[in-house]
Order: structure tokens, then sequence, then C-alpha cells
């Protein structure tokens, strides 16, 4: 038996595949299609799940079933004594609270440990990766969940939207505001701050939005993360739904040059972001991280 297994979910951006390679256990999201549930990265790929978007299929988003996180639960702990499930934040979806209510349950009482530090995407990832670190440096499951959630507030995620019509599909918008939202060409930019979603801004096309965003994430830099980038744990972010490959390579020189002494992590928005924000949609920040 090894000590500690990391797992999370694929809403951080890494996928089920790709997580061997990180150190970490990776539970897929399942996304529902016109009434079919599929498994972020197991049976579908991004670009089917765009295709059947654009198409104008009926697309929906569900948290994992209880039988599956115990299943990878049960599988992992055949191997390890511990785990730390860091899933996306409580703010945005029910599994952490379902996950910590399975964990007090036998046998996972005093086993499984579910971290809720109010994270998703780049963020949550950047988590995950700490939690490893944090494990191989001997921290037991009790003592990486504790240090997580303390540290849950040292990130900042400001998002913009290139489209409306999935914000008025969501019911998060109604649709004359996301008609005359589209006529003026206006991007609603959103901010995670401890885990719930809320409006920000409003800019005019993404190059205005990515300005705006960027000097929101400037002023979080230089005030209440000034310490973090002191220690050198402040690390920036970008992630984004489908975008052409010339635009994202754009907005990565331009965090670039914004935030030339911050490493810059690059993860995707996932199927279950893409469902409400559609494509074309940029998120930014910086995070605290120690890999």
């Amino acid at each position: 038996m090894s000590g500690v297994a990391i797992m999370t979910d694929s809403n951080c951006g890494i996928m089920p595949s790709e997580g061997g390679s990180y150190g970490i256990h990776v539970l897929p999201m399942p996304v529902i299609i016109d009434g079919k549930t599929y498994y972020e990265g197991i049976d579908i790929t991004p670009a089917e799940f765009y295709r059947k978007q654009s198409e104008g299929a009926v697309i929906t988003t569900s948290q994992p079933s209880p039988g599956d996180v115990t299943v990878m639960w049960d599988q992992l702990l055949e191997d390890h004594n511990e785990i730390v499930f860091i899933p996306m934040s409580s703010g945005l979806s029910n599994t952490c609270q379902t996950a910590l209510l399975l964990s007090g349950d036998e046998p996972y009482k005093g086993r499984v440990f579910v971290v809720d530090n109010h994270r998703i995407s780049v963020t949550q990832a950047t988590s995950a990766l700490d939690a490893r670190v944090l494990a191989d440096e001997g921290k037991s499951g009790a003592e990486i969940k504790e240090i997580l959630e303390r540290e849950a507030l040292d990130a900042t995620i400001y998002i913009a939207v290139d489209t409306l019509e999935y914000l008025k599909k969501g019911g998060r918008i109604t649709a004359a505001a996301a008609a005359l939202g589209t006529v003026l060409k206006l991007k609603p930019i959103l901010t995670i701050q401890g885990g719930k979603l809320d409006s920000y801004a409003k800019a005019r096309g993404m190059k205005a939005a990515f300005r705006t965003m960027a000097e929101a994430v400037k002023l979080d830099v230089t005030s209440r993360f000034s310490h973090l980038k002191e220690e050198g744990v402040l690390k920036a972010g970008i992630a984004n739904t489908l975008m052409e490959p010339e635009k994202l390579a754009a907005f990565k020189d331009a965090m670039h040059e914004v935030f030339p002494d911050l490493e810059l992590i690059y993860y995707p928005l996932t199927m279950s972001i893409a469902t409400h924000v559609g494509p074309g949609g940029l998120g930014i920040g910086v995070t605290r991280c120690r890999r």
C-alpha cells in the first residue's frame, strides 16, 4: 500500500487520460447531450462536443453519480492508504457536498478527505498539483485538506463570454438582453472569487474584455496577492473554450506581456463550463501553485 492518492474531476481542465503524467487521478464529468450522457475525455472529444453544440443540440450538465465517485474511491483504496479528493467548488455544484456526505460513512471515514477550496478550471488544477506536492512531502490526507482549504482564497478568475446565446439558453440572461448585447457587441465579464460566479463588467469586443480582465488581475497581484508573488508561489493562468489557435496564441502572448515575471499555466475550459459559456470564451487569473 502506498500513501495518499490525489483525485480531482475533469472540470480542472486535465483529462482522465492525462492525470497519470501529473501523478493524480481524474474523475470524468458527465455532460448530457440530447438526453444521452457522455463522460468528458472518455466517450466524447471536445471536437465532437462543439460540433453538437453548434448544431443546436440540447446540452445540460450534471454532477457525477455517487456510484461513479465511490467506484473510483474503491479502486484507489486498493493501493493507497488515503485519498484526497478535490472536486469543483461547492459554490458551483453539489458534487462537493455529496462527496463530503459519502466520505463520512464506512469504509471511507478517516480514509477519504474531500477538499472544498472553492476552485474550478486552472485554479482547481493547481490545487490538485499542490496536493500532489504535499503528499510527496509526507503530509497526511487530513493535513493536505486543512492546508488547501486554508489557502482557498489564494486564487482569482475572470471569464469573458464571446457569445450571449448560451447564457440565454441557460436562463442566466433574458432573450431581450441577449439580443441587445449581441447588437452592441457586448462581452460580459464574469468573476469567480471564493467559488461563486458573479457578474464583473461588460466590454465591447474580446480585446477590450481582455484589457479589463488584465487590469483586474493586475490589481489583485499588487494588492491581496502581493505576498504570494514575493514568496515566488504565484502563477498566472489562462483557459479558453473553442477558439482559433491564432487568437489563443495572441492572448497568451498578451498575458506574457502583462505579467512578464509570472509563469503562465494553461488548461482548456472543459465541456461542463463550455455548456454555459459557449465557444470563444476566455478566462484569466492568478493562483498559488507550489509545482
